[in-house]
């Protein structure tokens, strides 16, 4: 595969984006014990578990407005409702995380930014809000390169370690959400009238 071949494909699964981050260093023996990797907020792994559980869910609403549209729209508005109120816990917890800061993303890792080096193999345990819908994902992770940039700051990249297939797939959908927004915006600027 040719070099152009490798940055097309890997421009199309990776977004520049702003999400809420909080980072922590894990002591290293947690790389052999995932169910260590816990928050202390349980509004996160609330925000978390919904998601989640949404999203393992989608197959069998899309199969009942096939067999029952009544009970298909009684479903969907029940998830507008829960969505609101997953919207409610996120902005209650986003305090806690903080102000949402650039990021790279893709399904397998991500890169930030920050003032302090950390070095290859270092692990992390990311707490992640990805904006708008706040969908809470924690994850651990594992440096993979620190690129000093010269201005004080580092760019930190990193690699996802464990993730489950439903919180890859979350993911992959979030960005390609993001990826279809960026292009609709572009194109309504493209047709935009000059004044």
């Amino acid at each position: 595969m040719s070099t152009s071949d490798e940055e097309d494909r890997r421009e199309y699964y990776r977004i520049d984006d702003r999400i809420a981050l909080e980072i922590n260093i894990l002591p290293a023996t947690d790389a052999s014990h995932p169910e260590l990797l816990q928050d202390a907020s349980p509004l996160f792994n609330l925000l978390s578990e919904m998601h989640l559980a949404e999203f393992e869910t989608q197959h069998l609403l899309r199969q009942l407005s096939d067999t029952d549209r009544t009970l298909n729209a009684f479903l969907k508005a029940q998830n507008k409702r829960i969505d609101l109120l997953s919207q409610v816990v996120a902005q209650t917890i986003l305090g806690h995380i903080g102000e949402p800061r650039p990021v790279i993303l893709s399904e397998g890792g991500l890169a930030f930014f920050q003032q302090e080096a950390l070095p290859n193999e270092t692990l992390l345990s990311l707490k992640m809000a990805l904006m708008p819908q706040a969908l809470g994902l924690l994850l651990r992770a594992r440096v993979t390169n620190c690129i000093a940039l010269g201005d004080g700051q580092f760019e930190v990249g990193t690699e996802f370690l464990g993730a489950t297939d439903a919180q890859r797939q979350l993911i992959a959908r979030y960005i390609l959400q993001k990826q279809q927004l960026q292009r609709r915006l572009a194109r309504e600027q493209q047709e935009a009238p000059a004044d």
